[in-house]
Parts: structure tokens; sequence; C-alpha cells
């Protein structure tokens, strides 16, 4: 992994990309196979699914998973799709003892290996250990989830490289996540990308509220890329004052201002001096993107 950063010179030479690239069914195709699908993409925190048996059942760009913990209190991720023929499992959230299928009772444990299958054993050289859920690759850093459907990928803190160092002072593992929610989007999942690594809109879109803001471009290196917007306030709260108290123990490059990030290609987070938001992007068509976002602050915040 090399040091990344945006040197003046750099950005003052940059143009757009081609007007197909947002637009083209061929190149979406090829950014789902060679990109979307082979990388790593953030699902929410731990503590959403905090007990045996809590299950979040959530679209992804590989197709419908279940996060679910499991007797033992790991943390695992499945397709949610029964091995018999292919039936959606769960929907929402909530608690189960076991993973049964609507249409035809197969039912699984909570470790994703097959429990009980109807009748099967009348069928020559049915094999229950052979047809648990198909596992999705998961892995956690200080109390995020993300997901990645490459087995061949690298493991995540390689992805990130120092984005631990940057960020590991927000302490995530300690925070709550107050609320969350889905909007769909009528453009190019780039579009998202691009408008949330820069502060050039601000003053124009958002003028009645943060309005102009100053920022810094912050070398990185691993797959992510971050930008600062200066300010000795939080801007994640619309008050001259902010209500909250600020997350102890930052670092004095985070008590600065605000850490937007990009762990590439498509999971954003914000870090202001009192909470973390996240902006997720799923590519659905060249011309739809879901978003979820999320906000979460210290567990202290969240107990006033």
């Amino acid at each position: 992994m090399t040091e990344k950063s945006l040197p003046g010179d750099s950005v003052l030479s940059a143009s757009a990309l081609p007007g197909e690239m947002y637009t083209s069914a061929a190149i979406f195709a090829a950014e789902l196979r060679h990109i979307h699908l082979r990388n790593w993409f953030f699902v929410g925190l731990a503590s959403e699914v905090p007990n045996p048996g809590n299950y979040r059942a959530i679209e992804t760009v590989g197709g419908p998973v279940i996060l679910i913990r499991d007797q033992h209190n790991e943390l695992r991720a499945f397709a949610n799709c029964c091995r018999h023929r292919g039936s959606l499992l769960l929907t929402g959230s909530g608690n189960v003892r076991a993973i049964r299928c609507p249409y035809h009772a197969w039912t699984y444990r909570l470790d994703g290996s097959l429990l009980a299958a109807p009748a099967m054993e009348r069928t020559d050289g049915f094999d229950k250990q052979a047809h648990g859920l198909a596992p999705v690759r998961l892995e956690q850093w200080d109390g995020l989830v993300f997901l990645n459907f490459d087995a061949s990928a690298a493991p995540f803190v390689e992805h990130v490289g120092d984005l631990p160092d940057r960020l590991g002072c927000y302490r995530f593992a300690d925070m709550v996540c107050t609320w969350r929610d889905e909007l769909e989007c009528r453009c190019n999942w780039k579009m998202l990308v691009e408008n949330a690594l820069e502060a050039y809109h601000t003053g124009t879109v958002h003028a009645a509220t943060v309005g102009a803001q100053r920022e810094a471009i912050v070398p990185t290196r691993g797959d992510w890329v971050c930008l600062q917007v200066l300010s000795e306030r939080s801007v994640a709260v619309l008050d001259e004052q902010p209500p909250f108290p600020p997350i102890e123990g930052l670092s004095p490059e985070a008590q600065r201002g605000t850490y937007f990030t990009m762990v590439l290609p498509t999971s954003q987070l914000a870090c202001a001096q009192d909470c973390m938001w996240w902006l997720a992007m799923r590519p659905v068509a060249p011309d739809r993107t879901v978003l979820s976002l999320g906000g979460c602050f210290p567990r202290s915040t969240v107990a006033r």
C-alpha cells in the first residue's frame, strides 16, 4: 500500500469521467463484477445484533443477506435463501431460536447448519452437512461490520491501511446507533461518492444550514480517502452551541473538525467531535442507488 494524497496540481488538472461511465449498462455490469462484489462494504454496527438469535435481514449488492448472532454469541452472515428451493428465509429484524423456511420447512441452526429437512431421509445420498446456509464473509473492526463476497480479498484491516490509526480514537465499539434510514436515489452510485467527498457545494446547497466550509485533504495509506472539514464545533447538529459533549479521548487532529472518509468503493464514515454517521451506497442499476444512512453517538451521550 502506498500513501495517497491529492496535491494541488492534481486537483487543478483533473477532469470529469466520460458520460457513459454513469449511464452504460455494460459498464455498470463490469463495475458490479470487478468492484462491488470484490470489495468490503459497510452494513452496520455489531451492537445492532446484540444477543444470540438476534438477526437483521438486509439487501446487498450480492443479494439478500442475514446478519445473525449464533448460539455462541458469534456474529455471522449468510445468504438469505433456503438451500432447497431458494425461498427467502427471514425479513426485517427480530429474534429466532432457529431459521425455518416458510416453503418446505427446512430448518437451520443459528450457525447456519441444517437442523431438519422433512422427508429428505428418503432421498438417496442426502447429506445434511452439505446443505447448510451459504456463508458470506464478515469482518468487524471496532464494532463496525463489513461484508465481502470475494473469498480471496485481503482482510479488512489490510484494505483500510492506516484508517484505524486515524479513527481509532472515536471508539466506535462504544457507540449506539440512534437512527437509520434508506433512500432510493435516482442516480449512478458514483454521483453519490463524488458528492460525499467535496465541500464545494455546501455554500450553495446548504447555505441555510452548515453554509460554506473549509476543508483539508488528509493523506491516507490503504483503500480509503479522507478530507476534514475544519470547525472547532461539531457540524452534525445545527446549533450554534452543540448540545452534546465531545467524545472523550479524541486526538488533537480529530478535534480540529469533522472527518469525511470513504472506505472504497462505497462506504462513508463521517466523524464529528460528538458523533459518527454513515452513508453506504448500494448500486442497483446505472441510474439507481440505494443509500443507507444512520447516526451513532457514544453510549454515555445516549444515556442522557
